[in-house]
């Protein structure tokens, strides 16, 4: 028995280092293809240190190893060494998890968590969320959960210890900028559907748009909302943007269509000086392309929430209000694997229409506005206030 399980980590292994070698020389294997193993390793590289210690293993735990799981560790052990926090490999329950983020609908606490300056961090909480009623807030950093420090933590493994059954508690540790001492946050874990979007009327003709994560609902969901406003006496729009953690590049694609002409850049997919680059580009009716608009952002904008913002700034030369975003510009592809496991890699980086990388950086707003700890606890929002300030001259 113990033959044939090495014998299958053997071929686990030898097709993990190929993904691995493929990631740093360039190349892809088709699904057609089976993958085979490299000729030759670098000079120094001893893949039988990986025999050494699964023997070693048996030795001293021969009753109780669990050689799937071993197996599981193993190639996340190939994905954690390119220090690389948005390249993981997801087993077959987490990649649930993932499929559940990207429907909308999975039990939790409700936010999305980001690796910041090192740090696992808050991108954003969502709204009517655990989470959000906990009061964690955009920025705050996660030191430990249940009592398990997060240093060197990667997201995907900060996901599945904060995940849990509806009614169960996660304790989570967390710093925050104005805070002398972290403080411990106890949260319910609840059943979550996440939002797609809200609108309503303010100042008797501007129509205020919250969009949510750009999950597979929101194509549908925000043409409803359009029709809505092309039936109200709506002349402007301030699009708010704020702890809104990005999602599916192709819904944020969708959105920019209502609001840029068709054929104008969204951003730009970047692999390298050796490859060429791909322009996405807007489609849609341009229903709001003559609408004035101001668009509100903050630290929990990210991914296609600042791909969005980016679009309508670099090609409409719209106002960006709030704070100075996220600042996530990689881009990844998940591939599938025989098990249903998933492997997400980082491929490239993603530009703006006019050429800017935002990696680490995020989007500077063209307006900087704070919240202040006592704007919370007030209930007073000056970013959004001041939107309505601008868009009132345009």
């Amino acid at each position: 028995m113990a033959l044939k399980v090495k014998k299958k980590l053997s071929r686990v292994l030898i097709i993990s280092g190929l993904v691995l070698i493929s990631f740093y020389f360039g190349f892809y294997l088709g699904d057609s293809q089976v993958p085979q193993p490299p000729s030759e390793l670098p000079e120094g590289v001893n893949i039988s240190l990986l025999w050494e210690v699964w023997e070693e293993l048996e030795k001293k735990y021969p009753e109780s190893l669990d050689y799937q799981k071993m197996i599981y560790g193993a190639a996340a052990g190939l994905v954690e060494s390119l220090e690389d926090p948005y390249t993981v490999f997801l087993d077959p329950e987490e990649s649930k998890m993932f499929e559940e983020d990207i429907a909308g609908f999975f039990e939790g606490v409700g936010m999305e968590i980001g690796i910041r300056e090192g740090a696992l961090t808050v991108v954003a909480p969502l709204k009517n969320t655990p989470a959000e009623r906990a009061g964690l807030r955009a920025g705050d950093k996660i030191l430990e959960i249940d009592n398990i420090f997060t240093e060197n933590m990667s997201v995907d493994r900060a996901v599945k210890l904060i995940r849990g059954k509806k009614g169960t508690e996660v304790t989570l540790t967390i710093s925050r900028k104005g805070w002398d001492d972290s403080q411990e946050i106890k949260i319910v874990r609840d059943k979550i559907e996440i939002p797609t979007i809200d609108w309503e009327m303010k100042e008797g003709d501007i129509a205020y748009i919250k969009l949510y994560p750009f999950s597979r609902k929101i194509g549908s969901d925000f043409k409803k909302v359009a029709l809505e406003i092309s039936e109200s006496p709506a002349q402007k729009v301030i699009l708010d943007l704020r702890n809104n953690p990005g999602g599916l590049l192709g819904k944020a694609q969708e959105v920019a269509g209502w609001f840029l002409q068709r054929g104008q850049i969204v951003v730009v997919e970047s692999f390298g000086e050796k490859k060429e680059e791909i322009e996405y580009k807007a489609f849609g009716n341009a229903m709001f392309l003559n609408y004035p608009i101001v668009i509100l952002i903050n630290q929990g904008s990210a991914s296609g929430a600042e791909i969005l913002a980016a679009a309508l700034r670099d090609n409409r030369g719209i106002k960006l209000v709030g704070e100075t975003s996220f600042g996530k510009g990689s881009v990844q592809e998940p591939v599938t694997l025989e098990d249903g496991s998933t492997l997400k890699i980082t491929v490239g980086k993603w530009l703006t229409p006019n050429g800017e990388f935002i990696t680490d950086v995020g989007l500077r707003p063209d307006i900087e506005v704070e919240m202040t700890e006592e704007d919370y606890e007030e209930n007073r929002d000056p970013q959004f206030e001041k939107a309505i300030e601008i868009i009132k001259n345009l």
